[in-house]
């Protein structure tokens, strides 16, 4: 639905006060066309025009007041405007005026094909207008492809950007092997990561922790991470102490930053189970003697104490299905088998801290723990385990983080904001509320009600310091020449709504967004357009 052109009667839109809910006019709502109008002067005319806003602009300075001049897809005009006029007036009476938040590693693309998806209404109500994906070193290796699915089918609701993961590219190449390519092979996967970026990828992403990305060596990420350039964005081999151990995956990262002349990422950033609760502090300590010895690292972090993977990942890493079968062969090798499995349990929190979300191998288990999973079969919670992931496999949500390391981690400036979440329909499921929570939540939880940042400080992880990562110079700002990806909103009246028992509510309280210049949501309501587009590098 555009908006320029039209001419209704002259009545300017009015927000409300801040820290007010908003009321607007009947005869606006009644307007077919959802926005009212003011003359236009010859002087200076504007798209849309917002007035009487306290603008935060990014950067992590103090709000100041002042109107925005939107023209086309850009922001033309940041300041006092009181002679302009425009088609669209918004009275912001003191709301904040921001860019639009950009989630730094996000699942959507996943189910932004689907036709009852591609709207995002659900990633527009927490404010995101961009998300960066193809994370943990996957989504598909031919970019141009992805990108033309996107740009069909009437568009996207949100701006996307992409990496091209690096266990998709082994994958295509030496399959699910576990050993090192052969130099031609590795050739081959060079070769796939150019292809990619010349399409429009901005970086690499891995997931070191999962299958085939564990098999690989640092060198071979570092050659491929030299190839991509932009940005590195890890899922790291250990988040606890698995095997390869947290502060040394952390370490591994600063490493391929280093060696492959790159911005390297911590994704989502945490310090996984008690045994490793107050190591956030040792993650500090290393990226910021990384960053003083001239290495760009950062991370990236959602904010909740629990995580979510499969089950299989959680509770038995690197084995693969046939791999499994072969661990429950024996009597012997079985008891081993259900000894690891049980170690793996304790150090996510124990059986009661392993929530199912969904999945073949549990069905109508959903919201239940492992606990009662097992005490209801009359078994071992790490039987249980073993049996529904051989009956088809699980997604989990797991409580094994500790509410000091996830402030520590979210106060350093160099952590940016996202939410490892995805997208879905309301149903029986219980995913982790990160999908439709994490950036109300950030703004919430942890600046209103437990001032663990600022309000400047969460815009900037939310705006600017992702777009300066992944090499996006005209988002995330507030400023004259930047694109017009915007959000209105009252700080007092943001909630995220989405709990672990009901995960499927969308956040409240970000009501206007526009994006690329176009309003995507008018006063809580969403207009129906799709006014994203694929950023390419």
């Amino acid at each position: 639905m555009s908006t320029t052109g039209l001419r209704p009667p002259t009545v300017p839109i009015r927000i409300g006060r801040m820290f007010r809910t908003p009321r607007i006019s009947a005869l606006v709502f009644g307007m077919a066309t959802g926005f009212a109008t003011v003359a236009a002067t010859p002087q200076q005319t504007f798209d849309i025009l917002i007035r009487n806003g306290r603008v935060l602009d990014g950067s992590g300075n103090p709000w100041r007041r002042a109107d925005i001049g939107v023209r086309g897809d850009r922001i033309a005009a940041v300041g006092a405007l009181a002679g302009a006029a425009a088609p669209v007036v918004v009275d912001a009476r003191d709301q904040v005026v921001a860019p639009g938040f950009i989630d730094a590693h996000s699942h959507a693309l996943e189910s932004l094909g689907r036709a009852e998806l591609r709207d995002a209404k659900a990633l527009l109500a927490q404010g995101l207008t961009m998300v960066v994906g193809n994370p943990d070193g996957g989504g598909p290796t031919d970019i141009a492809r992805q990108i033309a699915g996107f740009e069909a089918a009437g568009g996207v609701g949100v701006n996307v950007a992409l990496l091209v993961g690096h266990g998709s590219v082994r994958s295509a190449v030496i399959g699910s092997a576990r050993r090192d390519p052969t130099p031609v092979e590795l050739d081959q996967m060079r070769a796939i990561v150019r292809t990619a970026v010349a399409n429009g990828a901005c970086g690499l992403s891995s997931g070191l922790f999962y299958q085939p990305g564990r098999f690989s060596k640092t060198e071979e990420v570092i050659a491929l991470a030299r190839e991509a350039g932009g940005v590195y964005s890890s899922h790291i081999r250990d988040e606890g102490d698995y095997d390869f151990g947290l502060i040394a995956s952390v370490d591994e990262v600063i490493r391929i930053a280093r060696e492959a002349g790159v911005r390297g990422v911590v994704s989502h950033v945490k310090a996984l189970g008690p045994d490793n609760w107050g190591q956030s502090r040792t993650i500090v300590e290393h990226v910021e003697a990384a960053r003083a010895a001239g290495v760009e690292v950062y991370a990236d972090q959602y904010p909740y104490e629990a995580s979510s993977t499969s089950l299989m990942a959680a509770v038995m890493p690197g084995e693969t299905d046939a791999g499994l079968r072969e661990a429950m062969a024996g009597a012997e090798s079985t008891k081993i088998f259900l000894g690891l499995v049980r170690e793996s349990v304790r150090r996510r929190g124990g059986p009661s801290s392993i929530v199912i979300a969904s999945g073949r191998g549990a069905p109508g288990q959903a919201g239940k723990n492992l606990e009662e999973i097992a005490k209801a079969r009359g078994i071992s919670p790490e039987q249980a385990a073993v049996d529904i992931v051989t009956a088809g496999g699980a997604s989990i949500v797991s409580f094994n983080m500790s509410e000091a390391d996830v402030e520590t981690l979210m106060r350093q400036p160099w952590t940016m904001a996202s939410s490892d979440g995805g997208l879905s329909l309301p149903g029986p499921s219980r995913p982790h509320p990160r999908g439709n929570g994490a950036f109300a939540r950030r703004l919430a939880r942890y600046v209103r009600d437990r001032a663990v940042l600022t309000l400047e400080q969460a815009i900037r992880g939310m705006t600017s310091l992702p777009a300066h990562v992944f090499g996006f110079a005209d988002r995330g700002e507030l400023r004259a020449g930047a694109f017009a990806d915007l959000v209105i909103f009252d700080p007092q009246k943001v909630v995220d709504t989405a709990t672990y028992q009901d995960p499927h509510q969308m956040a409240v309280g970000i009501d206007w967004v526009i994006v690329n210049g176009q309003v995507v949501r008018r006063e809580g309501e969403f207009t129906g357009l799709r006014a994203g587009r694929v950023l390419k590098r």
